[in-house]
């Protein structure tokens, strides 16, 4: 054999090679090809090394002017040729003991010689040599500590695979699943990791068995957590030659389900044979598969663990979604709360109080109340149907619309104009009832109730209850909204509210109710409106005590104080 120097290395006539020996003493060889090879933890490395002790980028191999070359990549326990810690980089001539700064782990051996390729050829029907116990348990603390320290779940799924393999002396393992956890199952199975007995990566279409009869065999299984595929029975529904080539001897199958993780300290197997998500698949074709001497048992509660992983991958999904809709139903809120009166007139010939309270996130109520001049006042209240985000959209239109409406065009004439576009435009079931008017400085109450509440008039003399004057905006084309005329003394007072006031329920599920209201309003007559607001409010919230409310609550109280 050609021998050289560091300083005057021989050119490799092949590529070379590492003999890769585990820390259970087991022994496979890897070709370093391509350039550059990178060995460390990370699930993307050329050679993954299954030990949390490693880098996850620990090492990189490089040719260099025809030189082969190991560089450290800045790991944490560095790399050591021939029990000697290098800096940088350091010149391969072939033969070094290549380690990782960690006792009892993994052993890489530099060689250029083109048969430690090959490992020595098994003869016909011999089992493939399986795990120690002292393997088995090696593999087991494997997992766990993937568990505790890896975030990535391809990293915890290979080390699945690395410990079936281990355990049943496999030459090959495959983790299929139906479809995507982040997203839901799928019909398909998937390959989302791979693995042969040396630690490399495979790719999926490495696998050669169509996917359908492993789909199959899964879905026609009798034993919810085990399965029966046998490749070799069913060559003749295959391709040519795609037994043959692979030429295997043995294969097992064991279906993943999902698991109910639902607070407990263990993780539940759902039985239902509609809970399959996938397949652990194993093959060799050097011997059978070895599931004596527990190895099954040990190869269930591999199988258990990554079901648990996706299962929690899944469930992190969900809650991140929530939570974002949340933070998004957030910001909404945020906005229409702002969309609201910022404040309302308390001085002069007018003065208002009131708000506006979702019973979800967002909500379909609204009100508004603005100056059309220095002597007219125009105000609405609106309900849209339905709850949520939805209803929130129409209300936020309804809000523009009033806005954008010339108070000169007169009340009936806005109204119609939104019908119309509700009718023709708006979602389905989508109206709204509307009470929308105006008060001048004299005192004189134009309105038109689209359906609306009744609101209360409160005088010296009594209630007046104001009644509908149309049908709800949005339900028929060419509805006419009639206006209504009303002249106000000074200190009379106009409550507007929604049906959330009259509907508000309490614990043995009674609603509020409109005499409940009129008689809270009667009891603040003599106040101001702001007074009569708080009064009405803290009577409702008497009632309701801590009963969640399933519909939005919006109450102003409007004075008439006189000319000034």
């Amino acid at each position: 054999m050609p021998t050289g120097t560091p300083n005057n290395p021989i050119p490799f006539p092949v590529a070379p090679q590492l003999l890769v020996v585990d820390p259970a003493g087991r022994q496979t060889t890897v070709a370093i090809r391509p350039f550059p090879f990178h060995v460390g933890r990370a699930p993307d490395s050329q050679l993954v090394l299954h030990d949390s002790r490693v880098s996850r980028d620990h090492a990189r191999f490089s040719r260099i002017n025809g030189q082969f070359v190991i560089e450290d990549l800045d790991s944490r326990h560095g790399v050591w040729v021939n029990g000697e810690r290098i800096r940088g980089n350091r010149v391969l001539t072939g033969g070094e003991r290549i380690e990782f700064g960690v006792p009892d782990g993994y052993r890489l051996h530099f060689s250029s010689e083109p048969s430690a390729s090959v490992p020595p050829t098994k003869p016909a029907g011999a089992t493939v040599p399986t795990a120690t116990s002292l393997e088995k348990l090696r593999a087991v603390l494997d997992i766990g500590r993937s568990l505790q320290s890896s975030f990535s779940i391809p990293d915890v799924l290979d080390t699945v695979l690395d410990a079936a393999i281990s355990v049943t002396g496999a030459e090959r393992g495959f983790l299929l699943l139906l479809g995507e956890p982040e997203w839901g199952y799928a019909p398909d199975l998937v390959v989302r990791a791979s693995r042969s007995r040396g630690g490399e990566r495979l790719h999926e279409s490495d696998l050669r068995i169509p996917r359908r009869l492993i789909q199959q065999a899964l879905d026609t299984r009798r034993d919810m957590f085990s399965m029966s595929f046998d490749p070799v029975a069913i060559t003749g529904d295959l391709p040519v030659g795609t037994i043959a080539d692979l030429a295997l001897r043995s294969v097992c199958c064991l279906p993943l389900v999902r698991v109910n993780l639902g607070g407990s300290a263990k993780p539940e197997p759902e039985t239902d044979q509609s809970s399959s998500i996938g397949v652990l698949y194993l093959d060799s074709r050097a011997g059978t598969v070895d599931l004596a001497n527990g190895n099954r048992e040990l190869l269930q509660a591999f199988a258990l663990e990554a079901s648990t992983v996706l299962e929690s991958a899944r469930l992190l999904a969900d809650e991140r979604s929530r939570q974002q809709m949340e933070d998004e139903l957030a910001v909404a809120r945020r906005i229409q709360q702002g969309l609201l009166p910022r404040q309302l007139p308390n001085t002069g010939w007018i003065q208002a109080e009131g708000s506006s309270s979702p019973c979800h996130e967002v909500g379909g109520d609204y009100f508004d109340l603005v100056p059309a001049s220095p002597d007219v006042w125009v105000f609405v209240i609106a309900d849209v149907a339905g709850k949520g985000v939805s209803a929130a959209l129409v209300a936020s239109f309804l809000q523009g619309a009033f806005l954008a409406g010339a108070p000169e065009s007169g009340i009936g004439c806005v109204l119609s104009r939104i019908n119309e576009f509700l009718a023709d435009r708006g979602p389905e079931s989508r109206h709204a009832t509307v009470f929308h008017g105006s008060l001048d400085r004299d005192g004189l109450l134009t309105y038109a109730n689209a359906g609306h509440c009744q609101p209360l008039v409160v005088s010296r003399s009594g209630l007046i209850a104001l009644a509908a004057t149309s049908m709800p905006l949005g339900l028929v084309h060419g509805t006419p909204f009639r206006t209504e005329t009303l002249r106000l003394q000074p200190g009379d007072k106009l409550v507007l509210y929604s049906d959330g006031v009259t509907e508000a329920s309490n614990p043995a599920g009674e609603f509020f109710g409109i005499e409940r209201l009129r008689d809270a309003v009667r009891a603040a007559r003599g106040r101001t409106c702001a007074e009569m607001y708080r009064t009405v409010m803290a009577n409702v919230r008497e009632f309701i005590g801590n009963t969640d409310q399933h519909d939005d609550l919006t109450l102003v109280v409007v004075e008439f104080s006189g000319p000034e």
